[in-house]
């Protein structure tokens, strides 16, 4: 049985960082494009009834996102990130069927969504919030 308790524990964290960096990577990329202010997000943020300051606010927050999730401790500011994904993911979803988009344009958010979850679910016991009921 102690075996088996460490296969699923390695697989855990194998499932956790194979998310987390996927996540990380589609967080940093899009936030740097929304940095940069590339024409074609432009268009889009601009197809969604956003205003072009609304990049720079998402793509600074991606970022640090991305960087308080792959760094150790601060579980607190790591559930914020995690939230921050949620919201601005399940955010840019709706933003696009309100919009009568293509399914192809909302599948990137939805991935980053479904790598947002499974990141956060499986993520380390050390880098979980320890609360006060426990």
């Amino acid at each position: 049985m102690n075996m088996l308790n460490r296969s699923a524990g390695k697989a855990r964290k194998i499932t956790y960082w194979i998310a987390t960096l996927w996540l990380s990577l589609g967080m940093l990329s899009t936030g740097i494009v929304q940095l940069i202010k590339i024409k074609e997000e432009v268009d889009v943020t601009l197809h969604l009834g956003y205003p072009i300051y609304l990049l720079t606010i998402i793509g600074i927050w991606k970022i640090l996102g991305v960087v308080t999730v792959l760094i150790p401790k601060f579980a607190l500011l790591k559930e914020w990130a995690y939230a921050g994904f949620f919201f601005a993911m399940s955010g840019a979803i709706f933003s696009h069927i309100a919009s009568c988009d293509p399914v192809k344009e909302i599948f990137p958010p939805l991935l980053l969504l479904v790598l947002t979850v499974i990141s956060w679910y499986f993520r380390p016991a050390e880098r979980t919030l320890v609360t006060a009921n426990r």
